[in-house]
């Protein structure tokens, strides 16, 4: 059955967890819809997983776009979310509600993700005026990488837990119909969870959380170098495509690839045509 936004609120009554991994192209968001996974994030993590860059801050529209149309074609059951992209909404609450409208146009999205909190309560609430659900984000956001100095965890100060709290507060009044937690403490997330009456998804953010979102590469140890602390691994394909990939690479060198049984045949007598002019 296609998930919706009504699927998150109906989870949410039922206590029922929401299950929810990224994907950036057709044919893994093809596999994580035959799972089963109740959402799918087209992040601007892909920034980092996709395209090599160090973080999430050079991530444009076009790419947000090309990836989201990808994964849509690929994804029939699942609710496909997608991040919009650093300085697409901080700019204006105009800008935030034009660039989301073509991320559901052209990129196929059926709801939008964007970071932060009180600051953008307008900008969420203009976009949900615009029949365009809001996936809030609050806690670590990426895109204020270079404001807190790093990738750290929120919430743990008193300021810092009344602050991702206010946040919280903000963006359901502002008609988010879900929140990202990220990167906090456990139980405060655990609190925010009690007091908000729309789902909050967690990552880095305890099992209390209404649901959970992950980083396929993450989770499938398809990372080289760092690791979240918070990203289990659910199977080791990183280790598994290595091993195809140097048998592949064996098997061409040796020359037992391709082998007859992957070539095709010409008759013989046409053969011998060619061969005699």
């Amino acid at each position: 059955m296609k998930n919706t936004t009504g699927s998150f609120a109906a989870a949410k009554r039922n206590s029922e967890k929401i299950t929810m991994l990224t994907s950036y192209d057709y044919t893994t968001a093809r596999i994580a819809d035959d799972a089963g996974v109740d959402a799918i994030l087209v992040g601007d993590s892909l920034g980092m997983v996709m395209l090599g860059y160090e973080n999430t801050l050079r991530v444009t529209m076009q790419d947000m776009i090309s990836h989201s149309a990808a994964v849509a074609r690929g994804a029939s059951n699942a609710l496909i979310v997608t991040d919009m992209p650093f300085m697409s909404y901080q700019t204006s609450v105009r800008d935030a509600v034009q660039n989301a409208g073509r991320l559901v146009k052209e990129g196929g999205a059926e709801a939008v993700k964007l970071e932060g909190g009180v600051k953008f309560a307008p900008h969420i609430r203009a976009i949900v005026d615009a029949s365009i659900p809001v996936m809030a984000h609050i806690g670590m956001t990426p895109q204020s990488v270079n404001t807190f100095g790093g990738f750290k965890v929120q919430g743990k100060s008193l300021a810092g837990a009344k602050q991702l709290i206010e946040d919280a507060r903000a963006v359901e009044e502002a008609g988010a119909f879900a929140v990202v937690l990220e990167c906090v403490p456990a139980a405060l997330a655990a609190y925010v969870t009690q007091i908000l009456s729309i789902p909050t998804i967690g990552i880095g953010a305890g099992a209390e959380c209404d649901g959970q979102v992950l980083v396929y590469q993450d989770m499938l140890n398809m990372t080289v170098g760092f690791t979240p602390k918070f990203a289990k691994k659910f199977a080791d394909v990183g280790a598994v495509m290595t091993e195809g990939f140097k048998k592949y690479i064996d098997e061409v060198k040796n020359g037992s690839f391709p082998s007859e049984e992957h070539t095709f045949k010409i008759d013989d007598e046409t053969m011998k045509a060619v061969t005699e002019g």
